[in-house]
């Protein structure tokens, strides 16, 4: 609409900023999450309605929220304690592979009841277990939220997104056996896509670990906020950029640095390091749910159809078996019972990333780029749903559990 009012990336981003933190108390005065409130300052400013941020602008800013998604990994690894996870034991490793595996099965089946495309199904039910930790975090830092829950939806967010990426690896060379006419010229092209999500996981955790335990050691020799806030952001940037050159996982680059961080570092080494770290969080959560926003596309939200909403309620109730499931395997607490399956329905960046790539992939065989032109769209126009309830979810279960308290 003002598509000739332009400012530099830089006023955008201020202006962003801005609106980002008024929203963010308007959606508080609402008694909703701020972060509801950042990405709706996000599609105001964005191509969706008033179009001050244009998309080489937002482009542009992609790095910030690289940079935004590895703060909020590493604050993830940094309440990983090893102390924590064993006493939650081998029940948070089954409830990770159930509520992942359950939601895949799913999505999957529900999918191929309504289209009877088998290829179609299984891409679209290797999307479903990705989660965006992001909003799950943002409402536990903005409740302070303390508890057994807490602690498993940072456990359960930060790790689905390695699992995710597994599935989807052996379900997109799966999809391609279906689609390539000639298996016998495919096969060891197709072998190999068997292996790259476990490499990309496996050396993500092995670069995670050695930034992890350098960043370690330097912070021992450092007695000054300042200086410690420095190496944070060595430690954040150095892993992000080298994952992006890798290709590798960022989320999980980060938050090896972190969960290395908090399992070798003194009590009060922790604690004074994450401090300076936890108080720009605001203009963290600001700037990357902000920019979030202004890449969502409601003119997608008309095209969801069918597909789309199966899609959003079968992954939804995919979780909740799995976690039902897994919590009462392990006889888990009754708050995670109850209340866990809502604190992982958020979805966005992962899940966007997988469809992009299944995009790529299958615009190089013939016969198959609808498949993934309707997986893109279905997943950006699915994602602007669950961006919204998502951090709902978490913020009443966080409630119901008695883990945050409203003021």
């Amino acid at each position: 609409m003002l598509a000739n009012f332009h400012l530099s990336s830089i006023s955008g981003l201020g202006l962003l900023l801005f609106c980002g933190y008024f929203c963010g108390q308007l959606a508080r005065y609402l008694k909703l999450p701020a972060l509801i409130g950042y990405l709706a300052a996000g599609v105001l400013l964005g191509p969706s309605i008033l179009d001050v941020l244009s998309e080489t602008q937002l482009h542009q800013l992609e790095f910030i929220t690289s940079i935004s998604l590895g703060c909020i990994a590493f604050i993830i690894g940094s309440e990983l304690q090893l102390a924590s996870l064993k006493k939650m034991g081998l029940g948070i490793i089954i409830i990770i592979l159930s509520e992942s595996f359950m939601a895949f099965v799913v999505v999957t089946g529900s999918i191929f009841l309504i289209t009877h495309n088998l290829p179609l199904s299984l891409l679209l039910g290797a999307m479903a277990p990705a989660s965006a930790p992001a909003g799950t975090v943002a409402v536990i830092q903005e409740y302070k939220a303390q508890g057994t829950l807490t602690k498993t939806l940072y456990a359960v967010v930060g790790f689905d997104d390695g699992l995710a990426v597994i599935i989807f690896g052996f379900v997109l060379a799966a999809a391609k056996v279906f689609l390539v006419a000639s298996l016998d010229s495919a096969s060891s092209a197709i072998l190999f896509k068997f292996w790259q999500p476990l490499q990309e996981i496996g050396f993500s955790i092995a670069l995670g670990a050695l930034i992890g335990g350098a960043f370690s050691l330097v912070l021992r020799k450092t007695t000054q906020a300042t200086d410690r806030m420095i190496m944070i952001f060595w430690a954040i940037l150095t892993s992000v950029g080298l994952a992006d050159r890798w290709h590798l996982s960022p989320i999980m680059v980060c938050m090896m640095v972190g969960f290395i961080f908090v399992n070798v570092s003194e009590t009060y080494l922790t604690r004074d390091t994450r401090a300076p770290l936890q108080q720009a969080m605001g203009l963290i959560f600001i700037l990357f749910f902000g920019l979030a926003g202004s890449h969502l596309d409601l003119a997608l939200l008309p095209k969801l159809g069918i597909i789309g909403l199966v899609y959003i309620i079968a992954r939804v109730c995919g979780k909740f078996i799995g976690v039902g499931f897994g919590t009462h395997c392990c006889k888990m607490e009754e708050k995670i019972r109850h209340y866990l399956g809502f604190g992982i329905l958020s979805q966005a960046g992962v899940a966007i990333g997988l469809a992009l790539l299944v995009k790529q992939e299958l615009s190089q065989i013939p016969g198959a780029e609808m498949i993934g032109e309707q997986i893109l769209s279905t997943i950006t126009a699915t994602s602007i749903i669950f961006e919204i309830i998502g951090p709902l979810g978490a913020k009443y279960a966080l409630k119901k559990a008695g883990e945050i308290t409203e003021e």
